[in-house]
């Protein structure tokens, strides 16, 4: 059963259909992230560009762990934006990807800053925009589900799970682009995928006992 939980999750939120990624078109995997940097640091804005392409799912991922998907796409602009005249003050150019992942991160800390100030704070499972319509397929309802199940699940699994699941990405590709440990990666997707499959099969087994209350009074 857990395999076929942790099947359901992956195809679920493969369908893109809560939270589309931004269409990226595939940078020239020959160019290191040191050479880019290096050219971006100097003006190049076609190797800022190669940055943008090649980092934009990660960036797209750690926001998503962290914030309401209607705000992300925005928000990933505004990571590179930030970015862009900060660049020359890094000074270890193959860390591009791990210093982007913070930049990121710090992003998603200041906006949820500014909406609290605004709003006093929004409730990440009562989000209408996450939640589909009516008329839409049921992939799509299973996909939000997903999505706020792993919202809820602690932030060091949150953020894996969600680059592996919704951005695709491998376990040794999130850990290259993020800059955590490789073995720290691998536990904590297991671990997430544990903690996601058991939110799974409580709310699998609550939804059937609704039902089989709900068909008993019709019965009575």
């Amino acid at each position: 059963m857990h395999g076929t939980l942790e099947f359901a999750a992956a195809a679920a939120l493969e369908q893109r259909l809560v939270t589309p990624s931004p269409v990226i078109l595939q940078d020239s995997a020959g160019d290191s992230d040191e050479s880019l940097v290096r050219a971006s640091q100097q003006g190049d804005t076609e190797a800022f560009g190669q940055l943008y392409r090649r980092y934009a799912r990660m960036v797209h991922g750690v926001l998503l762990s962290r914030v309401h998907a209607t705000d992300v796409e925005d928000l990933v602009q505004d990571v590179f934006l930030r970015a862009l005249p900060r660049l020359r003050s890094l000074r270890e150019a193959g860390r591009f990807g791990p210093w982007l992942a913070a930049i990121a991160r710090n992003l998603a800390v200041d906006f949820h800053r500014r909406m609290h100030l605004r709003t006093e704070g929004r409730d990440d499972s009562a989000d209408p925009s996450e939640q589909p319509a009516a008329g839409k397929a049921s992939d799509a309802r299973e996909a939000a589900e997903v999505l706020e199940c792993i919202r809820r699940l602690p932030e060091v699994y949150r953020e894996p799970l969600i680059l592996r699941l919704v951005e695709g990405m491998s376990g040794p590709e999130i850990a290259e682009r993020t800059g955590l440990q490789a073995g720290s990666v691998r536990v904590n997707l297991y671990r997430g995928m544990q903690q996601l499959r058991e939110r799974l099969a409580q709310r699998g087994a609550s939804r059937s006992s609704t039902a089989a209350e709900a068909k008993g009074r019709q019965q009575g």
